[in-house]
């Protein structure tokens, strides 16, 4: 598919046909500014060069097959990628979320994840498939009302540093100038710290960055999240120090609060103490219940007292909103469409 590829793959692609060398460019411009989904859409196009690129190629965008609307105003779209469509693990999710001043998108990477974190529903899935960057790119151009957005999320299914050439690729696209000419500051990639995979981000893109964390005891974090033992987050929070924070980009950390497992105030105390003298934000994000997860979430003194602990402790706290509960589009519940 012509959808996903850089300025360089479009040009390779140029030069082993015999195109005029222009041609990439104009291909660009029409994939992503003038955002056409059929080739005979792009009529400054030799008849012959569109000819030729219909015998090898196609667009590639493809329409969400599902849509739920939850009372608060989220969407939840369902899109097919590679392979058979009628199984519902050839599909992912992304969520159209709304407010007063931005409209953000999270897509998702993967069909299901390989991370297994116990308390999130996509992790039960298993692993089905990374999605190519023209998979990633279609959620952001085809939901409906996309030239409103103004931030996307690499929150969805999947782990995207497990699927990092795709990521860099689709951030290529949306912040180059041929491409879709965005900020690197209106996108933010989560991860539940992959190391070496995300220096690879660090110093190679100037996104914001969100890091699942969840628990600050490693044993505890351990048994929320399998990947612990092999990137512990303490290695993790000492690669993030290396980098300056204190510009535009952020990083953020994710934490699910669970009643009884990581919101005492001994946890409290400890993520003040894993991350003291770092420039950051701490996310506090309720639970949400789904079926064969064993927990539930803190209640709302507790996430109040939580907070206004660290930021006591001058850390920055902040407790999320929930949005799309209704329709299990909220943190941790994308699995299926109902």
């Amino acid at each position: 598919m012509l959808f996903g590829q850089t300025l360089q793959h479009l040009q390779d692609l140029c030069q082993r046909e015999g195109f005029p060398k222009y041609t990439a460019r104009q291909l660009c411009d029409w994939l992503y500014k003038k955002r056409v989904c059929d080739i005979d859409q792009m009529t400054n196009l030799s008849l012959k060069t569109r000819a030729r690129l219909k015998e090898i190629d196609c667009v590639g965008r493809t329409a969400p097959v599902e849509c739920h609307e939850s009372a608060d105003g989220t969407r939840k779209f369902l899109f097919p990628v590679a392979g058979d469509a009628s199984e519902r693990c050839n599909h992912v999710e992304t969520v159209y979320i709304p407010a007063d001043d931005r409209t953000t998108l999270c897509v998702s990477c993967q069909v299901g994840c390989k991370m297994g974190c116990r308390f999130c529903a996509t992790g039960k899935l298993g692993f089905h498939g990374s999605l190519s960057a023209g998979e990633i790119l279609n959620q952001i151009y085809s939901v409906p009302d996309s030239e409103r957005l103004t931030n996307v999320v690499f929150m969805g299914m999947g782990e995207p540093m497990d699927n990092y050439e795709a990521i860099r690729q689709t951030i290529e696209v949306l912040t180059s100038d041929w491409g879709m000419g965005w900020s690197p500051h209106r996108l933010t990639v989560s991860t539940v710290g992959i190391t070496p995979v995300l220096k690879r981000l660090l110093d190679e893109c100037q996104c914001h960055v969100a890091v699942s964390l969840h628990n600050p005891f490693p044993d505890q974090r351990r048994q929320l999240m399998p990947m612990e033992k092999a990137y512990p987050i303490a290695d993790v929070v000492a690669l993030l120090r290396k980098y300056n924070w204190r510009g535009q980009r952020r990083i953020s950390f994710e934490y699910t609060m669970m009643r009884g497992e990581n919101d005492s105030m001994d946890h409290a105390a400890a993520l003040v103490k894993l991350l003291k003298g770092l420039n950051c934000r701490v996310n506090l994000i309720r639970f949400h219940a789904s079926p064969g997860v064993p927990y539930s979430s803190s209640d709302e003194r507790t996430m109040t007292l939580f907070r206004d602990y660290l930021s006591s402790h001058g850390i920055t706290a902040t407790i999320r909103a929930s949005r799309g509960e209704d329709i299990e589009a909220a943190c941790g519940l994308l699995a299926k469409i109902k």
